[in-house]
């Protein structure tokens, strides 16, 4: 999975938890913000949560997932290493979930 398409995953998850911007997370704690959110809703379930909000809330989904995405560069960035990844066994139900947990 690349980095891209991960981070894009790890920013829906954020959107879709509780943290908010006035709360200058530290990196910790938005690791732990998007595993929460990956193994409570899934990644479909963090993407479907976040499409309601800006179907409901446009006006303020689109500053949020700015925000979400910023903070996920900063905390995940690569600096010149590739993330290592468990493999995940074929047949799991949600693979990309999984893969965002464990490299979260």
């Amino acid at each position: 999975m690349s980095q891209s398409l991960l981070n894009d995953i790890r920013s829906e998850a954020l959107f879709t938890s509780p943290l908010q911007q006035a709360d200058e997370s530290t990196p910790a704690e938005v690791r732990a913000a998007v595993s929460a959110a990956v193994r409570t809703f899934g990644t479909r379930g963090c993407a479907a949560r976040m499409a309601q909000e800006f179907g409901d809330h446009p006006d303020t989904a689109m500053a949020r997932m700015c925000w979400a995405r910023r903070l996920v560069a900063e905390v995940y960035a690569v600096h010149g290493a590739a993330p290592r990844l468990e493999l995940i066994p074929s047949g799991s139900v949600d693979a990309p979930a999984a893969a965002v947990a464990r490299a979260a």
